[in-house]
């Protein structure tokens, strides 16, 4: 991913992220408080993995050993 996308897909997994565990404390809490956290813990911490992570573009180059015969 380059930095615009990775920026974009970050930013947007950590609102829906943040939207889905704040949900138990809008309304009751209830069932759905358990189910929203169980989704949203999650997507929050990928979306901060995708944001900050920055060796994701690092090409490594590739050894050879031999050669063709």
């Amino acid at each position: 991913m380059n930095a615009l996308s990775r920026t974009i897909t970050g930013i947007a997994m950590i609102v829906l992220g943040v939207f889905l565990i704040s949900i138990p404390f809008i309304w009751s809490f209830e069932e759905a408080g358990w189910v929203s956290w169980i989704y949203g813990i999650p997507l929050f911490v990928i979306g901060l993995f995708i944001l900050f992570n920055k060796d994701e573009d690092k090409i490594e180059e590739v050894k050879v050993k031999g050669g063709k015969k």
